[in-house]
């Protein structure tokens, strides 16, 4: 479904939303730059699919102009702990102390194919700019989360729609990409986003209470103790 060509003046972006703390305050900043936002979601096949029903909630929340929710069954690639029930997610050390090892939360391509597939709607959209929610300071050592991966990217948009062949360029955004968690809870919070409809969990249990134990939990809670903020969705 087309929502036809960019008005005059109009700004469109695509941006991935997943449901947690950082894509919900990408979100909230494409927006707030005044950009005609197009959330982008993708029911994947993760074990935490509580995250789609806050991601739902936050492009309503914050004002998206359309979200879309795909399927894209991951899950029957596997080789990740988070697209297989069987295994059970471990706690390690804390995201971003160690880059050494790729963790076995890490889902094979997955920011690549998602990436992939919101320039395939920007294309479509008339839109220029993809925002994602990606952070290399506080993150778990994975390769699709770096600055030289949506560098990367940038240059595959280029060569591979038509667009970018007929003289558009793409931007990959990516604005909390050298922000540590605590500026991350504290932005967001002067942008109004609903923290409490955000989750961070890589292993929710009934209801999608967080864990507590695993790195993603370890990481927000550390984030709202530094920033000086009780986290609401732990009320």
């Amino acid at each position: 479904m087309s929502a036809g060509a960019p008005t005059n003046g109009e700004r469109r972006a695509v941006v991935l939303l997943s449901g947690g703390l950082d894509s919900a305050t990408t979100l909230a900043l494409a927006i707030r730059e005044g950009y005609t936002a197009f959330a982008l979601t993708a029911r994947y096949g993760q074990r935490h699919a509580t995250e789609v029903d806050c991601a739902v909630e936050q492009a309503r929340l914050l004002g998206a102009h359309r979200h879309l929710v795909l399927d894209v069954d991951l899950a029957a690639i596997g080789g990740s702990v988070l697209t297989d029930p069987a295994r059970v997610v471990t706690s390690s050390t804390l995201a971003g102390s160690s880059r050494t090892q790729i963790p076995e939360t890490y889902v094979p391509a997955r920011n690549t194919i998602l990436l992939s597939l919101g320039l395939g709607w920007a294309e479509v959209l008339g839109a220029r700019d993809l925002f994602i929610g990606v952070n290399a300071i506080d993150y778990s050592g994975y390769p699709d989360c770096r600055p030289e991966f949506l560098t990367a990217f940038e240059r595959v948009a280029a060569l591979a729609t038509r667009a970018g062949v007929e003289g558009a360029e793409f931007r990959i955004r990516a604005p909390l990409l050298s922000w540590n968690k605590a500026r991350i809870v504290t932005e967001a919070t002067a942008l109004g986003v609903d923290l409490g409809r955000t989750v961070s969990c890589y292993d929710p249990g009934s209801g999608g209470a967080p864990c507590a134990r695993c790195d993603a939990c370890r990481l927000r809670e550390q984030g709202f103790r530094e920033a000086g903020l009780d986290d609401p969705s732990r009320r």
